[in-house]
């Protein structure tokens, strides 16, 4: 055998060793997952759910942080002679009860503000955050009967003193138009002023008042809050 054919033998069975290899059109993509199990999908879908489980995780933290503190309580059915409607789910609370043989006192009250008390709101005094406290905005109306219309008095309840905003009469079936309030109740005499205070606190709107309302709004705050964050992580949670 010749020397060029044995070179040529030699590169056949060399050759044979070899898988043949396969040519990929340039338009052809190699896709970056090869298993099923690794589709975009599927990622995507882990990193859905990873997401998803931290945010349910920060919220139970949250809450059971609100639990170490104090637990949920109810809020009690009654003050002294006023009966309580905490309005589950709301952001105010209602107190009824009955002043004499004929009136009907009615008390709704909000949720938190912040402002200065009327002691640091001096004319030309600087407010500083010091100075700011929580307050309650309430409502109070008194009915008498049918064919009187409402007295009602607009306040700010401070933690330990309900300061009124406004007094005013209106119709039991509510404002239209726009009616007369009155003025400003601090341009109002000094005497008429301090005799429609002992008129609220004959009702029991009063300084006691003001603060169990801290108090109570205080829980009400603080069960709504935790309803709001377990209702999230319930929503969170639920699966199409």
């Amino acid at each position: 055998m010749t020397m060029a054919l044995r070179l040529l033998v030699r590169r056949s069975s060399s050759l044979s060793l070899y898988r043949p290899v396969t040519l990929i059109h340039p338009q052809q993509q190699l896709s970056p997952f090869p298993f099923p199990f690794q589709s975009r999908g599927y990622v995507s879908e882990m990193r859905k759910s990873a997401f998803e489980d931290r945010i349910r995780r920060l919220i139970r933290n949250d809450i059971q942080y609100e639990l170490d503190r104090s637990p949920l309580t109810q809020l009690v059915p009654k003050f002294k002679s006023f009966s309580i409607d905490e309005r589950t789910g709301e952001q105010w609370i209602r107190l009824n009860k009955e002043f004499g043989p004929k009136e009907e006192i009615k008390v709704e009250v909000t949720m938190f503000q912040v402002s200065a008390p009327p002691a640091a709101a001096k004319d030309g005094a600087v407010t500083t955050a010091n100075d700011l406290e929580l307050y309650i905005s309430m409502v109070v109306d008194i009915f008498k009967d049918e064919k009187t219309g409402i007295l009602e008095f607009v306040c700010n309840v401070w933690p330990e003193s309900v300061e009124i905003d406004k007094v005013f009469m209106r119709d039991q079936d509510g404002m239209t138009g726009k009616p007369y309030l009155g003025p400003p109740f601090n341009d109002l005499d000094d005497e008429l002023q301090t005799s429609l205070y002992d008129f609220l606190e004959a009702r029991g709107i009063d300084d006691e008042l003001a603060v169990f309302l801290h108090k109570c709004m205080q829980h009400k705050s603080k069960n709504e809050y935790i309803r709001w964050m377990g209702s999230i992580e319930s929503f969170v949670a639920r699966k199409k």
